[in-house]
């Protein structure tokens, strides 16, 4: 079946369809949700029992690099400073040099079991090299893992973190292969241009979109999460003009919003979360269609070594030396070199040599998606049993509930209270949005001349105004008194 304009709503939103129905009850049987949207993509392709044709790495990647916006500015809107400042320091150097030694060790292995020239290896082992975000928050997410301190920041910050360097070495290596005359070292200054201008364009975009979400009146409130995916996707491609990483910036971007005070924030983060899984069927389902399984199985044998090789010696190696500078225990530095998810991200840049010509592209492709799916499949399944053989994890009535947790899932307050706006007091003519109020309270009602007023972001406060709070403990009470009072 030849998908057309026709009937492609039909094939997707069946798809669609069978997905969610079987991603609800597939950890019942200890699958993850990720490997069946690629089994069911497989399944309805030209190989499987759907029969549907899809042989377009370019729309393939465009889908990729649409999906993955979604994917990683969710997970960094989620990503709270506060849990990932105590260990940002060990985030960024795995997220940098962890990927840089995970892909020149496996591009190493890769060039002595192969018949791959030097450079090829490099662009295999560069393009598995990170771990993937929609594989690590969805798999940790479904299952509700609960991990001793500072493990799940960490392992969230470097997926979410380490796709920038992968896709830079992808292309760095990429370019080797294509011009076999270019020198490595000619690389080196577009690596630290992609990472600069990536990070400083992210964390200005963030400050811009913060200004432009709280100051535009925009009326409705539904449109402020489609405001926000405009802001994402300029952040990206302006920064992706101006020769930065886009994937970079949107995730700083991401985390710098995600931990600032912005109007209708639950709305937008709550559209983000579903947007987020959306995204994730689709990339899955489009990889699994991309693939043709018959012509995956020649290389079963060296996909599996491959696989193998990167689980159990690229990845640990890679984690330990990374790491030898900090302080951190034997069990969680064995975690989270276990908690090293492959999946869809290394298969949308597997496209990349696809689309430019290089002679070894299929082999290489069938070879990233062997991997991504042994990955998910062994590491994926297991996180929970080796959570427990390591001990590092708690029990789940301990489970620290995050910032974002609390929005999210709307956890009820226990405590009441009335605070009244005096005359000259400086919050008057102010935003609520620009208090700066603790996340733990809420103003649910503003008693104004009389009347009751629901309040919002953008509600300004004004004298002798009397201000009804939920919150949880009286120390939130007085986080509230010094913002309105101080």
């Amino acid at each position: 079946m030849n998908i057309t304009t026709e009937n492609i709503l039909l094939i997707g939103s069946l798809l669609l369809f069978i997905s969610i129905l079987a991603g609800k009850s597939s950890y019942k049987f200890g699958v993850p949700t990720l490997i069946l949207f690629l089994g069911i993509g497989m399944l309805a392709g030209t190989d499987g029992i759907g029969g549907i044709h899809f042989d377009n790495p370019k729309a393939a990647q465009f889908i990729g690099i649409v999906s993955l916006n979604f994917i990683l500015f969710s997970g960094g809107l989620d990503t709270s400073f506060k849990s990932v400042k105590p260990i940002l320091k060990e985030g960024i150097v795995l997220s940098t040099l962890g990927v840089l030694l995970t892909a020149l060790s496996l591009g190493t292995f890769v060039y002595y079991v192969t018949d791959f020239t030097f450079y090829e290896s490099m662009l295999l082992g560069s393009i598995v090299s990170s771990t993937d975000a929609a594989a690590v928050f969805s798999i940790l997410r479904s299952k509700s893992l609960a991990l001793k301190k500072n493990i799940r920041p960490t392992l969230e910050l470097e997926s979410g973190s380490n796709d920038p360097m992968a896709y830079v070495l992808t292309i760095a290596f990429l370019s080797l292969v294509v011009d076999q005359d270019q020198d490595i070292i000619s690389v080196i200054p577009v690596f630290f241009q992609q990472m600069i201008l990536g990070a400083v364009a992210g964390f200005g975009f963030g400050r811009l979109s913060k200004l432009i979400i709280n100051k535009i009146k925009l009326g409705i409130e539904g449109l402020y999460p489609v405001l926000v995916i405009a802001l994402m996707f300029i952040t990206f491609s302006a920064t992706d003009f101006i020769g930065g990483n886009g994937f970079l910036a949107i995730y700083i971007c991401a985390v710098f919003l995600g931990n600032q005070d912005l109007i209708h924030k639950k709305t937008i983060l709550k559209m983000f979360d579903g947007l987020a899984w959306l995204m994730q069927i689709v990339l899955f389902l489009t990889l699994g269609l991309l693939v043709f399984p018959s012509e995956i199985i020649p290389y079963m044998g060296i996909g599996l070594m491959i696989s193998l090789f990167l689980i159990f010696v690229a990845r640990p190696v890679a984690v330990f030396i990374s790491t030898v500078f900090f302080k951190m225990k034997l069990r969680r530095r064995l975690y989270i070199s276990w908690v090293g998810l492959r999946g869809a991200v290394p298969i949308v840049f597997a496209t990349y040599p696809l689309l430019a010509g290089v002679d070894k592209a299929p082999m290489i492709f069938n070879i990233v998606f062997f991997i991504s799916v042994t990955s998910v499949l062994i590491q994926g399944t297991s996180l929970t049993v080796v959570a427990k053989w390591l001990r590092v994890g708690i029990p789940e009535d301990q489970k620290r509930i995050t910032e974002v947790d609390r929005i999210l899932l709307d956890f009820p307050k226990s405590l009441l209270k009335e605070f009244d706006i005096l005359p000259g007091a400086s919050v008057i003519n102010k935003q609520i949005v620009d208090l700066n109020f603790p996340s733990t309270a809420f103003i649910v009602m503003i008693q104004r001349n009389g009347k009751y007023i629901r309040p919002g972001g953008s509600t300004k406060l004004e004298q002798d105004d009397t201000l009804m709070i939920l919150a949880d403990t009286e120390k939130d009470f007085e986080e509230v008194g010094k913002s309105l009072y101080s």
